[in-house]
């Protein structure tokens, strides 16, 4: 005995909806891949700031949100977007390197969340 519902799930696509043709779905598919592209791009970002924030807290010796809010403001004063002020940071802290305008509003705007220095009484850093 053979039953309408056997021979219906044999038939691949019977129970979806009508597709659009290829060409109608080109400019969703565009749409769509932009904004994998763009999520993507935000994903690697926010691993940066976040790493910069890092750099905030251990070095400036800062809370979370006050490293947020320092390269904040340090972008907002060096008119730099704000993952590249991060991604300078890092570079900082890997070779040295940081721009002199950067450096002197980094160490201007931490000396306004907190210390700068390490304790008297830290171990030594190696």
């Amino acid at each position: 005995m053979t039953s309408d519902a056997g021979s219906k799930a044999e038939e691949p696509g019977r129970d979806l909806p009508d597709r659009a043709a290829p060409d109608e779905d080109a400019p969703r598919i565009a749409e769509l891949q932009e904004e994998i592209g763009q999520l993507k791009e935000a994903v690697t970002s926010h691993a940066v700031v976040d790493q910069a924030i890092g750099m905030m807290v251990a070095l400036g010796r800062v809370t979370p949100d006050d490293g947020w809010a320092v390269l904040r403001e340090v972008s907002q004063h060096t008119n730099i977007k704000l993952r590249n002020v991060a991604e300078m940071i890092l570079v900082w802290g890997q070779k040295g390197d940081l721009p002199p305008d950067v450096r002197a509003t980094l160490e201007d705007t931490l000396d306004r969340y907190g210390p700068t220095s390490l304790p008297e009484d830290s171990p030594p850093l190696r």
